[in-house]
């Protein structure tokens, strides 16, 4: 492992108060809806993402949603752990993609719209795996935040985005990646999971997203679904013909109907 890249990882701060407590709520079997609401109420900024979110059309929801409580309610608790996870990520990195070609909104958009991929794919193929799905969905490319400024530091930015005009997909990039840096975005974000003592079916699940007939059994399903995900949306194309083309083959490789997928393509792309 890049020696360097992993003291940034193990210098991250730890996850604030709030996603704390979020994550023993999703966590606690005994936890209520309620109990999550209370503790977002008194998260301004996490409350304003969250209300935001649930009122943008990628999410398909039929009315206007004020409160936290309703947005609890809509999205679950696997889907509001991912918002609190991605709010720790935009505390806790300075985010510059520009090696990788991309704007931080670029970053947050695609987070976002991966997200709405899976949970309107996954709601209709298997809900209760959105608990990892959903989180993860999330943060599939949050390692590129970190490979990004190890590249800007050692002055090897310029070199790698000239050699990101020749891929045209997520694979491929891991390549690059490891050539580069001796570390990809899958196993970043995971050791970043890592750090951040989150379990392991979601550091795994990421970790094995290239290679999903690698993981172990029970993280095969989720490792597949977010390869899935990641063939559709991705830092080269989100919902194109050419990413979509890919993602079937994708989807009949993996034995996935492709229906109830291309059905929540639909609705995510109408809404772009």
């Amino acid at each position: 492992m890049n020696e360097s890249i992993y003291k940034r990882i193990k210098a991250l701060p730890p996850l604030d108060d709030t996603v704390t407590k979020i994550q023993a709520i999703c966590k606690n079997e005994n936890s209520s809806l309620n109990d999550l609401s209370q503790i977002i109420e008194k998260d301004p900024m996490l409350t304003a993402n969250i209300l935001r979110s649930a009122n943008s059309p990628l999410y398909g929801f039929s009315r206007e949603v004020t409160t936290i409580s309703r947005a609890v309610a809509l999205f679950g608790m696997a889907t509001i752990r991912g918002f609190a996870l991605s709010s720790a990520v935009k505390k806790s990195f300075k985010i510059n993609l520009d090696p990788y070609g991309i704007t931080s909104q670029d970053f947050l958009n695609i987070s976002i719209i991966q997200n709405a991929l899976m949970y309107n794919w996954y709601s209709k193929i298997n809900a209760s795996e959105l608990a990892v799905l959903s989180p993860a969905s999330f943060m599939l490319e949050v390692g590129k935040i970190v490979i990004s400024n190890e590249l800007n530091e050692t002055g090897k930015a310029a070199e790698f985005k000239a050699k990101l005009k020749n891929i045209s997909n997520p694979f491929d990039l891991s390549e690059l990646e490891n050539k580069t840096v001796e570390i990809s975005n899958e196993t970043v974000t995971a050791k970043i999971f890592e750090q951040w003592n989150l379990e392991t079916e979601l550091v795994d699940a990421i970790l094995y997203s290239n290679s999903p007939d690698d993981a172990p059994k029970h993280i095969k399903n989720y490792s597949k679904a977010l390869k899935v995900v990641k063939n559709a949306v991705n830092i080269f194309n989100q919902l194109d013909d050419n990413s979509l083309q890919n993602t079937l083959m994708c989807l009949d490789e993996y034995g996935f109907a492709q229906d109830k997928f291309l059905e929540a393509v639909a609705k995510v792309k109408a809404n772009l």
